[in-house]
């Protein structure tokens, strides 16, 4: 049996966080990505920004966003579902993550470059999340960590008050490792096609994964089979609107849909479920992939004219055009007269009033309250919709220390987790644009250090 210091468990953002952190407190590391190398890095190649604290403004974030506006974001989203240790840890250390992946290789957008919208929020990563992934694989194996892909942890062993022992199946066979620590950063189960349905039913069928075909659970469900007590709910998870032609996994960023709010959002009997307008901000996205996801086949369409169109991007896959509404309808495997006359009926209901912003409907059921422009001038456009599973929200519960807990609350000797295997401790429900990362980022950084501590007593 081989023996180190510390093993990581996972390949993406936290992982390598983790095992830079605990490399660079002089332990030795193996971090076992289930990936190959080509696929490397899990959700973190399809990211772009991460949030953070900061209490005035830095080369890389613009404005002002101070631990108060950040814990005030976080108790809106989740409604208060958040260990509130963890999260002021969290907050406390993002102020000074950015220096700290900095000095390991990652390189940020200049905020005031003009290449990028105004954020007070976030600051986004040059090159995006790929070159974030390869930034610091090239320092963890600059600093000597032991990197292995094709390497999936199957079995975790807590060693009886002994050493805990992780088993990998890899390309060559088995092989069972001992170590003084081991950090779990491999994510959700959002890949795993059984456990999603025996949650969520039929609807898993229908949702599309946009990130890694690796994130299968298998850890997170031996930790809560070891007794490690679970945090979050495993019916929930973070969706965004994505085109439906998208692949089954891997899409990333790319594929999610901006103008759902422009035009109208139709089921497949050709009616209207939502109000477009009650989402115009960042939130939009996951709104949509939850609503998205209660529709008959977890599909609908976004309908738009050529005048709308030209106010938001376009999907990366061509729209699907008519010449009329009932053409489109036929196009799209639609009753063409149930289309016509919810798009009739959207046309008489607006009523204009200042800008676009105040145009609204009246009479109409549901309501649109914003940006209610008529569909009218051809050609007419739509894009399937499906939607599109980030991550899900069921993980372990930590201290803010990164230990993993029992369900009495005691620290499971030796186990610590990072990313978001842990990140329900945070964000057990909705979410914050960039915060998974952040999640990532700062308790990779401390879980490496304290298994690094720990395996040294």
């Amino acid at each position: 049996m081989r023996r180190c210091d510390v093993v990581v468990v996972g390949g993406g953002a936290a992982a390598l966080c983790a095992a830079i952190s605990a490399r660079r407190s002089g332990a030795s590391v193996l971090m076992l990505e289930s990936a190959p190398k080509a696929l490397r890095g899990g959700n973190a190649r399809h990211s772009r920004n991460f949030r953070i604290m900061h209490d005035g403004p830095t080369p890389f974030i613009q404005g002002r966003y101070d631990a108060d506006d950040v814990r005030s974001d976080l108790r809106r989203v989740t409604g208060g579902r958040m260990d509130d240790v963890v999260a002021d840890r969290l907050i406390g250390e993002s102020a000074g993550i950015v220096g700290w992946l900095s000095e390991n290789g990652v390189r940020f957008q200049d905020a005031g470059d003009g290449n990028l919208p105004y954020s007070r929020k976030t600051a986004f990563f040059h090159g995006g999340g790929k070159a974030l992934v390869n930034a610091l694989y090239e320092t963890a194996a600059r600093l000597g960590v032991d990197i292995r892909y094709d390497s999936e942890v199957y079995w975790l062993d807590l060693g009886e008050g002994l050493a805990p022992s992780v088993t990998v199946r890899c390309l060559d066979g088995e092989q069972v490792l001992s170590a003084g620590a081991v950090v779990a950063a491999s994510g959700g189960f959002q890949a795993n096609g059984d456990w999603l349905r025996e949650c969520w039913g039929a609807v898993a069928d229908q949702i599309v994964t946009r990130g890694t075909p690796h994130a299968t659970g298998t850890v997170l469900k031996g930790l809560l089979d070891l007794g490690a007590a679970p945090v979050g709910d495993a019916g929930c998870g973070h969706m965004v609107a994505v085109d439906a032609r998208s692949p089954r996994f891997d899409g990333g960023i790319v594929t999610r849909l901006d103008g759902l709010a422009q035009g109208v959002v139709v089921d497949r009997d050709g009616r209207r479920f939502a109000d477009e307008g009650s989402d115009i901000g960042p939130t939009r996205f996951s709104v949509w992939g939850d609503r998205v996801a209660r529709c008959a086949e977890g599909l609908a369409f976004s309908i738009f004219d050529s005048v709308i169109e030209r106010r938001f991007r376009p999907s990366i896959f061509p729209a699907i055009r008519a010449g009329s509404v009932g053409e489109l309808a036929v196009a799209l495997g639609i009753a063409p007269k149930a289309l016509e006359q919810t798009v009739g009926a959207y046309n008489a209901a607006i009523r204009s009033g200042g800008g676009l912003p105040d145009w609204r409907t009246e009479g109409l059921d549901p309501p649109k309250s914003r940006q209610a422009a008529p569909i009218a001038v051809p050609p007419f456009g739509a894009y399937p919709v499906r939607a599109g599973l980030t991550s899900t929200q069921l993980g372990v519960r930590v201290d803010e220390r990164a230990r993993v807990l029992d369900r009495c609350g005691i620290p499971m000797d030796g186990i610590f987790a990072a990313g978001v295997i842990m990140a329900p401790n945070v964000i057990g429900r909705g979410y914050l644009a960039g915060i998974a990362m952040t999640i990532g980022a700062v308790f990779g950084r401390i879980a490496g250090r304290e298994a690094a501590a720990h395996a040294r007593r």
